[in-house]
């Protein structure tokens, strides 16, 4: 099967904003007042072989780069954001297995997932949420017994990759292992469901408790104590499946918001003209330029310098999460009572629904506090020992039509080494002041603060600091990083329209470069308010012509919203 494309999807899945199509936004709406799982849009996306976007092709996958994928899901996720774990769920166990599974693992796991069956991942503990070394759950003389919480695709899976404690202390003391469910007894595994969610209501999350569930040989993946770094460096992969649905419901979040704006008058003008609801949607708009510029700069990354990537995909994560949430109390702002309404014509309940899953979405993989303190601790290597600046690296990830390396997961690694090119080629972007026009004191602003991060990483690790600097230093370290990818991408890119603009244009990125700037300092980007202009132009010029915001539109099967 040969690779499906953002636009083969649409027009495959029609216009979302027709009220008959039952994969548009109000069957997804009725969905979610039922809290039913997707079941028709999921057979759906299974016959045109989505299911396979990021299953290696040695696997009988179709994936070719994550930024296709990312795109992909893009266009999944923004009619209903479900359709990513009730379709994608496996992607860490498929990585854990590709990681350290055996042939055997692999081929088996390739065949559930090739037949659009779920593969589990079971990690955490209701007990200990993000604090992982405190799991409990054991795997002893060829039986499991505990119990894992939030397993997603855990009432139906027909396998799943457990991570169980077979030592006393550290990293070392958890093993994984395969198990499939058929033909385990109900009584030595239950499948019972999860906490209901206030947001992605009908999703299969599932709480696995095992009594002394037997573990047949061979099920054992990889060595004795590996389980949990395997499953750490796995977690990387699926937090971009995570910005993909982050960014996803951000698009119709703008996109409903806009043609709200659009139509509704005020006086002699239509509110999408009228100062505040103006500023409020260039808000809004550079939000979701930056959160593109970072996630796709991510997604390209992981193929070109993966090694980095324990830092880079937690920093873009938060920035997609945080934007993608800002953004959307920015559109309620303008939507008004429309944003709370359950039901009623004009995309009512839509919008509500976006609100709760962005939420959900935010936290699926880790909290806020769990992404910052994961590479907070490798701040100080980053900052203090920044590796030289890589121009071919940076070439590769951020022009947009260069080739890319395969993705190669054994490749991740638990700690960035000093390969993280994006703030090492900060300076030499910053410096071209001629072809930034009203971009560059912004630009060269962005470099200084990067270069003070090393500063700031010291301060707080002295005695006696703010407890909270160095998760403060490593929020920071997000905006800025993201502001180095939006500069990054009109670099490498300036011969192109981006976000719609003519080629070399930079009123897109002095809007996000505002905007993250902004953020990084702790205020409110609205201050901004005359360079944010021309993000929200971008984003009505492509609203306009039916196409996804994002750095390269993709054609969309699309009308307004409500109209």
């Amino acid at each position: 099967m040969s690779a499906l494309t953002a636009e083969d999807l649409e027009r495959r899945l029609g216009d979302p904003a027709d009220d008959t199509n039952p994969y548009g936004f109000a069957a997804a709406v009725a969905r979610d007042e039922r809290d039913a799982f997707p079941e028709e849009l999921c057979a759906e996306l299974v016959r045109a072989g989505f299911h396979l976007n990021y299953l290696p092709k040695e696997w009988g996958g179709t994936l070719e780069s994550f930024d296709r994928s990312l795109t992909l899901v893009r266009s999944a996720a923004r009619r209903d954001v479900n359709v990513m774990p009730a379709t994608m769920f496996s992607i860490i166990a498929a990585t854990c297995l590709q990681l350290h599974g055996s042939v055997a693992q692999q081929q088996r796991a390739a065949e559930i997932l090739r037949g659009g069956g779920a593969v589990a991942f079971a990690l955490t503990e209701a007990d200990h949420g993000s604090e992982l070394l405190g799991n409990e759950l054991r795997y002893n003389d060829g039986v499991l017994n505990g119990e894992k919480w939030m397993v997603g695709l855990g009432g139906r899976c027909q396998a799943v990759y457990v991570v169980a404690r077979t030592g006393e202390r550290g990293p070392g003391a958890f093993t994984a292992v395969l198990l499939e469910t058929a033909g385990v007894p109900a009584e030595r595994l239950e499948r019972l469901p999860a906490p209901r969610t206030d947001g992605m209501r009908g999703i299969d999350l599932a709480t696995l408790r095992f009594h002394d569930t037997p573990v047949p040989e061979g099920a054992l993946v990889g060595r004795a104590g590996e389980g949990l770094e395997a499953a750490v460096k796995a977690q990387q992969a699926v937090r971009l499946m995570s910005m993909a649905g982050s960014l996803g419901i951000a698009d119709s979040a703008v996109r409903l918001a806009l043609d709200f704006a659009a139509r509704r008058r005020v006086g002699r003008t239509t509110l999408v003209e009228s100062p505040y609801a103006r500023r409020e949607l260039g808000v809004a708009a550079a939000a979701l330029i930056a959160a593109d510029a970072a996630a796709l700069g991510a997604a390209r990354g992981v193929h070109v310098v993966p090694e980095s990537f324990s830092v880079w995909a937690l920093a873009a994560k938060h920035v997609v999460a945080e934007a993608a949430d800002d953004l959307i109390r920015r559109c309620g702002t303008v939507l008004a009572t429309r944003s709370v309404l359950r039901e009623g014509a004009g995309g009512a309940g839509l919008f509500q629904k976006l609100r709760r899953d962005s939420a959900v979405v935010r936290v699926i993989d880790a909290s806020t506090l769990a992404n910052l303190r994961s590479y907070a601790g490798q701040l100080p290597t980053l900052t203090e020992g920044a590796a030289p600046a890589d121009p071919a690296a940076l070439a590769t990830v951020f022009t947009l039509d260069a080739a890319l390396p395969g993705y190669d997961p054994a490749r991740l690694d638990m700690f960035a080494r000093g390969a993280e090119p994006v703030l090492a080629g900060l300076p030499e972007a910053a410096a071209d002041a001629d072809a930034l026009g009203p971009a560059a004191p912004l630009a060269r602003r962005l470099a200084d603060e990067a270069a003070a991060l090393a500063g700031l990483t010291r301060a707080a690790r002295e005695p006696g600091a703010d407890p909270n600097a160095l998760v403060d230093a490593a929020e920071r370290y997000a905006w800025l990083h993201a502001g180095a990818c939006c500069l990054h991408l009109w670099r490498g890119n300036r011969d192109r329209s981006l976000y719609g603009t003519e080629p070399g244009s930079t009123g897109w990125l002095a809007a996000a470069l505002g905007y993250l700037l902004a953020r990084a300092d702790g205020t409110d980007p609205r201050r901004h308010g005359e360079l944010l202009a021309p993000a929200l132009d971008a984003a009505l010029a492509l609203r306009d012509a039916g196409r996804l915001f994002t750095a390269l539109p993709v054609r969309l099967a699309t009308t307004p919203i409500g109209a």
